[in-house]
C-alpha cells in the first residue's frame, strides 16, 4: 500500500505509564484515517511522535516518507497541523495572520497560495478585519487556512471540532471532506466523536488505553456487532443475577455504578427490565445500537464517553403501550 503515514511497535512511556504501546499503522495517500477513543487514550501522544513533538521510547514510523527519528525536519516540511482550540492572533486580521504563518515558515511565493485559501474558504471579504471579529467557523477555517499555506501532504487535526455547536461541526466536516478531495492531503484526525468518525473517515482505528483495539472501515467495524446494548443507571434493588436473567440478555458488565447489558434485541428486553423493578429502580436508561460506539463497548466493556449518552424516558414510553394494548 502506498502509506503516507507508517509505523511499526511505536510506543512511548512516561515513567510507569505506557501512553502508546506497540502500535502498528499504515494510512493510505489521500486518506481520511480517524483515531476513535476516549480521553487519555493515547490519540494525541500518537500526533505527537508522528509530527516529531515528542520522542518514541521504541519502534518507528514515516510520514510524507520521511523517518520520524533521522529526519524529523523534512517531516515537519511535509505536514499540516491543527489544534484542537483555535491558535490564531486575535489582534492581527486574517491577512496578517497568513502573512505571518509564511514568515515562520519561510515561505516566498505565499500570497497566491494565500488568494486561494481565502477564497475557497470564502474568508476574501473578511480578510483585512481582525481574526478576534471572526465567528468561531470562520476562525476554525482561518486556522484550516494557515495548516495549508506551505502545500502539506500530510495534514494532522487534533479534535478538530471539539466543544463546537452541531452546526458548525457539520460545516467543519464538510470542509475537511472538502480539502481532502480537492487538496489530495491526506489527513489523520483524533475524536472521541462516534458520528465524526463515521462522517468522515475511511479508515478508523480504536484505541483503548494506549493500545488499537480494532481497525478497519466504518462499516467492517459496525458488521462485527449483532447486539444492542442497554446501559443502566439503576438503584439498590437492581443485581447482576437478576439482570442476566432476563430475556434476551446475553451479558452483564458493570461501568462504574451503571451497568451496561448486551442483547440480542433491545425490543425484547426493554418491557421485561421494567416489569422486572420497581418503578423508581431503573433511573435511565440508554440504548446502542450496532454502530462503532458498540463495536467500543462490545471490545473494551466500556462508552469512549464516560459522561455522554442522551437520556430517553423508555419506562414512559412502554408503559403507555402497555395501557394501550389493555
Amino acid at each position: 500500500m502506498d502509506s503516507a503515514i507508517s509505523a511499526r511497535g511505536l510506543t512511548k512511556v512516561y515513567g510507569k505509564l505506557t501512553a502508546v504501546d506497540h502500535v502498528d499503522m499504515d494510512v493510505r495517500r489521500g486518506g481520511i484515517f480517524g483515531l476513535l477513543g476516549p480521553n487519555g487514550a493515547g490519540k494525541t501522544t500518537i500526533i505527537k511522535l508522528l509530527t516529531g513533538l515528542s520522542e518514541p521510547t521504541e519502534g518507528e514510523a514515516s510520514v510524507a516518507g520521511f523517518d520520524i527519528r533521522r529526519q524529523p525536519m523534512h517531516v515537519k516540511k511535509n505536514i499540516g497541523w491543527v489544534a484542537a482550540e483555535v491558535i490564531l492572533d486575535d489582534d492581527l486580521s486574517g491577512w496578517e495572520n497568513l502573512w505571518l504563518q509564511a514568515k515562520l515558515q519561510r515561505l516566498t511565493d505565499w500570497k497566491g497560495r494565500a488568494d486561494d485559501l481565502l477564497r475557497y474558504f470564502e474568508l476574501t471579504d473578511r480578510q483585512k478585519d481582525r481574526v478576534g471579529t471572526y465567528s468561531t467557523g470562520m476562525r476554525k477555517k482561518m486556522e484550516i487556512a494557515l495548516a495549508l499555506l506551505h502545500q502539506p501532504q500530510v495534514v494532522f487535526m487534533d479534535e478538530p471540532t471539539i466543544g463546537l455547536d452541531p452546526n458548525v461541526r457539520r460545516m467543519l466536516w464538510k470542509l475537511i471532506t472538502g480539502v481532502n478531495q480537492e487538496f489530495g492531503i491526506t489527513v489523520l484526525l483524533t475524536s472521541h466523536y462516534i458520528e465524526e468518525a463515521d462522517a468522515l473517515c475511511d479508515q478508523v482505528a480504536i484505541i483503548d488505553r494506549g493500545k488499537f483495539v480494532a481497525r478497519g472501515t466504518p462499516a467492517e467495524l459496525k458488521s462485527r456487532i449483532q447486539n444492542d446494548f442497554i446501559e443502566l443507571e439503576t438503584g439498590p434493588d437492581v443485581t447482576e443475577e437478576k439482570l442476566a436473567a432476563l430475556p434476551g440478555v446475553t451479558e452483564v458488565r458493570t461501568q462504574g455504578k451503571d451497568w451496561i447489558l448486551k442483547v440480542t434485541s433491545a425490543e425484547v428486553t426493554l418491557p421485561h427490565l421494567f416489569s422486572a423493578f420497581p418503578e423508581n429502580a431503573i433511573r435511565n436508561v440508554s440504548i446502542h445500537r450496532p454502530s462503532l460506539e458498540s463495536v467500543f463497548i462490545d471490545i473494551t466493556g466500556h462508552k469512549i464517553d464516560q459522561a455522554g449518552g442522551d437520556v430517553q424516558d423508555f419506562r414512559k414510553f412502554y408503559m403507555t403501550m402497555r395501557r394501550a394494548r389493555q
